[in-house]
């Protein structure tokens, strides 16, 4: 099978496609012939080395996390889906034409391979960090890079839960967050002062790691009602960093509610062919996305 490879860390020129052996599901898992997977920042960090120490991984190696595709093999134990079913979900090495997945749920009607492709990571932590901040229905959540993936969705899940959210993005995306019902702002000089005339922030999510936990702090009042998915440097600002993965079949499960609610959309901005995945990396690092990036198989 084709799959995305890289034999040392570096820049987007280290992956490449290559030929390898078909993974098999061992008990508990699934096999997928994957039709689209998802690009996300965790997975350039990787490649990049940035988790060698934390999370040391051997070369070479894959890459990717979410997949959708058609079950091919189900490994022993597993019950409530068979070889043929269109499923969407998280594994490992899923920039492949065919990968494991641990955590999986029936694809909703009308939903393409690429857009499913986009929601397993982002939702789970979207979920998690909106739970770690503790914001409540009828508060305020500051959102520091709003427009992404993981942006996207905690605007959507909020909104869902009665929670105000203050968008910070990019001129260009302005309209965007508030077509998902955040008062949206710009980053840039002045920011501080702009979210300050939306309203009060009572917590606060750091999605871009662009330096601006101080003044998340400035602005919550309390370092422990913010949270960072993207500043390793959190800590020193006494901001939780948060790295450990939660429940995703229980993120699974809100996406598939939400969606038969109409209540979730996440776009996707573009889809490229598997063989260019260090073109979406490259895209990805470039920031400014609105949605999700994905590759196609």
């Amino acid at each position: 099978m084709k799959k995305v490879s890289f034999a040392e860390f570096g820049g987007p020129d280290v992956l490449h496609l290559i030929d390898a052996d078909e993974p098999h599901a061992g008990p508990g898992r699934i096999r997928v012939a994957v039709r689209a997977a998802g690009v996300n920042p965790f997975d350039w960090r990787l490649r990049e080395g940035q988790f060698r120490t934390t999370r040391p991984i051997e070369l070479p190696s894959g890459l990717g996390l979410d997949a959708a595709g058609v079950v091919d093999e189900v490994g022993e134990g597993v019950e409530g889906v068979e070889v043929g079913d269109r499923v969407f979900g998280e594994g490992t090495s899923t920039y492949a034409e065919f990968a494991v997945l641990s955590a999986w749920a029936r694809m909703p009607e009308g939903l393409t391979f690429e857009e499913a492709a986009g929601y397993p990571s982002v939702m789970e932590t979207a979920l998690r960090v909106i739970g770690e901040t503790g914001v409540r229905a009828g508060q305020t959540l500051l959102v520091s890079g709003a427009s992404g993936g993981v942006g996207s969705a905690v605007l959507q899940i909020a909104r869902d839960r009665g929670i105000t959210v203050i968008g910070t993005a990019g001129a260009a995306n302005q309209d965007y967050l508030r077509g998902l019902g955040a008062l949206a702002t710009t980053y840039g000089a002045g920011w501080v002062e702009r979210v300050r005339r939306l309203g009060h922030v009572d917590a606060a999510l750091d999605l871009a790691g662009s330096g601006v936990l101080r003044e998340l702090v400035e602005l919550t009042g309390d370092p422990r009602k913010v949270v960072s998915i993207a500043d390793p440097s959190a800590p020193e600002f006494g901001v939780r960093f948060s790295g450990a993965a939660g429940s995703v079949p229980d993120a699974l499960a809100e996406t598939v509610r939400l969606l038969a609610l109409g209540r979730l959309h996440i776009p996707v901005e573009k889809s490229y062919p598997l063989a260019e995945a260090a073109a979406a990396h490259t895209d990805s690092q470039a920031g400014h996305t609105r949605g999700r990036r994905v590759l196609t198989v």
